[in-house]
């Protein structure tokens, strides 16, 4: 049993990137007490051992030996959560339960790392969904934010917590990196600029980051595999990076050129998808030609306007297709082999018919007399019924 509970110990240890002066400090022992109960030279005394099952989240059974399906219930919380299609659910109703579920899971999982980054991503969301403010612009146009304001915002103040705590303590490279993809943009709503930098500066270039790297990790049909999926992956946030960088400025949308942009970010996707087939990429490519429709109708091209909102229909329908949890490969030149897999969630599987509640998507500028000059052509009630119907 001590050789067991020694390795055990080391195991955990090694897991969470920990030292054995780590450890040590933890509990309030020496170094030598840690490495000779991971030798299996001595046994941690009893009253210890609580404070070292918690240290590691874990029960003190599973730290016997009797791990039983711990990961395995990690995983379970975490997929009720996913389930919930928090990034496309354009409602807040998710809000309460998903939070119960993880709060539960870290009650019986204390410290353990995905379910507290899980958790502050929740709330991250969350705040946006029940407190976000509606982004203004400043006298020379460009996008401002609301800082005293988003500081009072009780989801966001537990988020930071969460994240801080996981800043000083994790050694987990890809809980670091969704850490800070959180923090930056909270300290930008924050108007703390200089802290917002400092923790992307932590952060690899382009040129470092997981997809590309591994279009260079192999060769062959694999080596090209990893290519498409990195230029769809490039292309969506590329996209996304145009249509924030017309947002950002008001005075981008004085003339057809938000239109002509937003085409152009569509026309990526029909480059590197030239047969039509784009995969789990349709839903992302159905909101750029909702925005498309709202640019188009500001500007009184209305009849541009409704083929874009169908194009938006016919890439949701496509995208509705093959939400059923089945692995499909992308076909065209570029994308071949990619393999995906849209998981049958209810959003997912209602794509066409959540069109016109999340219209126009991108929010920026104030979108709602544009919507009311579509909404009074008979053309809307004929799209939206579609949209329902499909």
């Amino acid at each position: 049993m001590k050789l067991h509970l020694g390795e055990t110990i080391r195991q955990l240890r090694q897991r969470d990137g920990r030292t054995q002066e780590d450890l040590a400090l933890a509990l309030g022992v020496s170094c030598q007490a840690v490495s000779r109960w991971e030798n299996g030279g001595a046994y941690p005394d009893m009253e210890t051992i609580p404070a070292l099952a918690n240290y590691f989240g874990i029960s003190i059974d599973e730290l016997f030996g009797y791990e039983g399906n711990r990961e395995k219930k990690i995983d379970a919380i975490l997929a009720q959560v996913e389930a919930y299609d928090i990034p496309h659910d354009g409602d807040d109703t998710w809000v309460e339960p998903c939070l119960a579920i993880l709060r539960e899971g870290l009650a019986e999982f204390p410290g353990n790392e995905r379910l507290i980054i899980t958790l502050a991503e929740t709330l991250w969301e969350a705040g946006w969904r029940r407190h976000g403010t509606w982004r203004r612009y400043g006298e020379d146009g460009c996008i401002l934010y609301c800082y005293d304001k988003e500081k009072k915002n009780p989801y966001w103040s537990e988020t930071e917590k969460l994240c801080i705590q996981l800043m000083d303590n994790t050694r987990n490279a890809a809980v670091f990196a969704r850490t800070v993809a959180i923090l930056v943009p909270l300290c930008r709503n924050y108007g703390e600029y200089e802290r917002a930098l400092t923790y992307a500066e932590r952060m690899p270039e382009l040129n470092c980051c997981r997809e590309y790297l591994r279009t260079e990790a192999t060769d062959g049909k694999e080596e090209a595999k990893y290519i498409g999926a990195f230029l769809l992956r490039s292309a969506m946030e590329c996209a996304e990076q145009i249509i924030f960088s017309l947002i950002s400025d008001l005075r981008n949308f004085e003339s057809d050129m938000p239109i002509q942009k937003v085409k152009g970010a569509i026309a990526q996707f029909d480059l590197i998808c030239d047969d039509g087939n784009m995969g789990e990429y349709h839903r992302f490519v159905s909101l750029l030609w909702m925005y498309l429709s709202r640019l188009q109708g500001e500007r009184g091209y209305y009849d541009d306007a409704f083929i874009s909102l169908d194009k938006a229909l016919q890439n949701a329908e496509a995208f509705s297709a093959i939400a059923d949890g089945k692995t499909r490969t992308l076909t065209a030149p570029l994308v071949a082999g990619v393999e995906y897999t849209v998981p049958p969630t209810e959003s997912a599987r209602n794509a066409p018919a959540i069109l016109p509640d999340d219209w126009p998507f991108w929010c920026n500028p104030d979108y709602h007399r544009v919507k009311a000059e579509l909404e009074a052509d008979p053309r809307w009630a004929d799209w939206v019924r579609r949209c329902r119907n499909a």
